[in-house]
C-alpha cells in the first residue's frame, strides 16, 4: 500500500505538508482554500503528507484528508478523551490537479491494514462516495455504533447536509460539522449611501425575493456608482444549488431551467455594467473585498466560511475602519443555496467501527458544549479568540453567540441559521465539479460575445459527451 501511495503522490507532483490545527485557531478551513470548478485551491499548497502511526495495526486508526482541517479536530479529540487509546495515521493529499480522490480511491480499492479507516469527501465529489461510484466503501454511520434517528434530532442537523449524505439504500454515511447554507454577504457604507439603512431586513427585501427584485436593486447601486456583485460567479452558487434537478438524470445530461437561466442572468450583469467582470478566485476578485476594483461593489453571495477565510483577509484590515473591516453586514439572500463544505466518511471494511464511529459522532452529531460543533461555532476549539462558524447543528447554533467585529456587531448566526434551512441537497451528482468548469467557461463566451446562445449550449453539450460517461441528447 505504501508503495501504491508514492506511485500516486508521484504521479501527480504533490510535496510535503505539515499536519496543523484546524480552521477556528487561525489556520484556513477546508472551505477557506475552497476548491474552484477549475479544480484549483487557492490557499493550500499542492501537497500530501503521510504522518503518525504507532505500528500496530489494530490501535492505529488511518485517516484521509485534502487539508489538515478534520486531522487538527482528531488530535483535538484525543487531547479531550485521554483514554482513547488510538494511534491516528495522517495522509493528506490536497485537491489540487484532481490528485485527492485518484490516491482515494486506490487506497479503499486496495484494502488491507493501511486502508483509510476515516475519510473526508467535500461537496465538489462528495456524492461520489455516498451515493455514486464509491458508495460502496461507506460504512452507514448505523454500523459504528450512532443511534442516528435520535441523534440528528437532537442535533437538529441542517436537512441538506443529511440528504447529501445518505447512500441510495436510505443509510446515513456522511456529515459535515460546518454548514454551508448561503447568505447576501454587503457593504453596509453602500446600502446606506444608496438606500439609507444597512438594517439586514431592509436590504433582504431590496435585493429579493427572487432575480427581479436582485436586478432592479442592481440598477439603483449602478445610478450611484456601484456594482451589485464582483462578477457572474458570485451569483452562481445560488443559481446552482438552487436549481430543481441535477446535471444528471436517469443518466443523462440534463439541463435544469434554472442553471440555464444563468446565461441570461450573467448576460444581464455584464450588458448593464451591473458588476466588474471579475472572475471568482482571481486578484480582481479579492480587489473588490478591499473596495479596490474599477467601481466599488456592494455584495457578494456566500456561507460564513466565505466570510471568514476569503472576504476577512482580503478586506484590506484587521480591526474596524481598516480596509472595509467592520464595513460588511449578512442578510437573506433572493434565492436559497448553499456552497461547499466536507463531509466525513467511515470505510464498511475498516475493523475499528466503534472508535472511528466514536470520533465521528463528535465531529458531526455531538452537541453539546464538549463536542466539536460548539467549539467549532464560538472559535473556542484552540482556545478563546478564534473563528466563529456556522455548523451543521441548528441545537448548537441556537446555544451560540455568533457576533464577529467584521460584521460590525451582528450576529451572523440570525441569517445562516435560516440560510442552512433553505438550503437543497438533491441537486448534486458525483459529476458537478467537471460539468460546472464547462457550463462556466461556455457561458462566459456566450457573455463575451463570442458565442452565440444555442452554439454555448451545444459547445458545452459536446464537452460532457466527449469527456464524461453521461449520455447527451
Amino acid at each position: 500500500m505504501k508503495k501504491l501511495l508514492a506511485s500516486v503522490l508521484c504521479a501527480c507532483m504533490v510535496s510535503t505538508l505539515l499536519v496543523g490545527c484546524g480552521g477556528n485557531g487561525g489556520a484556513a478551513s477546508s472551505e477557506g482554500t475552497q476548491t474552484t470548478e477549475a479544480g484549483s485551491e487557492t490557499a493550500a499548497a499542492d501537497t500530501a503528507d503521510t504522518t503518525g502511526g504507532s505500528g500496530d495495526a489494530s490501535k492505529t486508526i488511518n485517516v484521509w484528508a485534502f487539508t489538515d482541517e478534520v486531522p487538527g479536530m482528531i488530535e483535538k479529540y484525543k487531547e479531550a478523551h485521554p483514554d482513547f487509546d488510538y494511534e491516528i495515521n495522517t495522509t493528506i493529499i490536497a485537491t489540487t490537479d484532481g490528485a485527492y480522490q485518484p490516491a482515494l480511491d486506490q487506497a479503499l480499492a486496495a484494502g488491507g491494514a493501511d486502508a483509510p479507516d476515516l475519510y473526508c469527501a467535500e461537496a465538489a465529489f462528495v456524492l461520489k462516495y455516498t451515493q455514486g461510484d464509491a458508495s460502496g466503501y461507506a460504512a452507514p454511520y448505523e454500523d459504528l455504533g450512532i443511534d442516528v434517528d435520535a441523534a440528528l434530532e437532537a442535533a437538529d442537523i441542517a436537512q441538506y447536509t443529511v440528504d447529501i449524505g445518505t447512500n441510495p439504500d436510505g443509510k446515513l454515511v456522511g456529515l459535515g460539522y460546518q454548514a454551508t447554507g448561503g447568505a447576501f454577504i454587503y457593504r453596509r457604507s453602500i446600502a446606506k449611501d444608496v438606500w439609507g439603512t444597512d438594517d439586514p431586513a431592509e436590504i433582504a427585501g431590496k435585493i429579493g425575493p427572487g432575480w427581479d427584485k436582485f436586478f432592479a436593486a442592481a440598477g439603483e447601486l449602478k445610478a450611484k456608482g456601484y456594482g451589485i456583485v464582483s462578477g457572474d460567479g458570485d451569483i452562481w452558487h445560488a443559481v446552482e444549488n438552487s436549481s430543481d434537478t441535477g446535471w444528471i438524470v436517469d443518466g443523462k445530461l440534463n439541463i435544469d431551467p434554472k442553471r440555464e437561466e444563468f446565461l441570461d442572468l450573467s448576460k444581464q450583469l455584464k450588458d448593464n455594467g451591473y458588476h466588474n467582470d471579475t472572475q471568482d478566485w482571481q486578484d480582481a476578485w479579492f480587489a473588490d473585498m478591499k473596495g479596490e476594483g474599477e467601481k466599488e461593489i456592494f455584495g457578494f453571495f456566500g456561507p460564513a466560511w466565505l466570510i471568514n477565510y476569503t472576504m476577512a483577509p482580503n478586506c484590506g484590515g484587521e480591526a474596524v475602519g481598516e480596509g472595509t473591516y467592520g464595513d460588511w453586514a449578512v442578510c437573506e439572500p433572493p434565492i436559497g443555496f448553499f456552497w461547499g463544505g466536507t463531509w466525513v466518511l467511515a470505510n464498511t471494511n475498516s475493523e475499528k467501527k466503534e472508535a472511528v464511529g466514536d470520533i465521528i459522532e463528535w465531529i458531526t452529531l455531538d452537541c453539546t458544549e464538549d463536542g466539536l460543533q460548539y467549539k467549532w461555532a464560538n472559535g473556542t476549539l484552540n482556545g478563546e479568540g478564534g473563528t466563529k462558524d456556522s455548523v451543521a447543528s441548528g441545537t448548537v447554533m441556537a446555544m451560540s453567540d455568533g457576533s464577529v467585529d467584521f460584521l460590525g456587531g451582528q450576529n451572523m448566526f440570525e441569517a445562516f441559521v435560516p440560510a442552512n434551512q433553505y438550503a437543497k441537497g438533491t441537486n448534486l451528482t458525483q459529476y458537478d465539479e467537471t460539468i460546472n468548469t464547462y457550463w462556466r467557461d461556455q457561458v462566459r463566451e456566450y457573455t463575451a460575445g463570442n458565442k452565440s446562445r444555442e452554439q454555448a449550449i451545444a459547445d458545452f453539450k459536446q464537452q460532457v459527451a466527449d469527456n464524461l460517461d453521461v449520455i447527451v441528447e
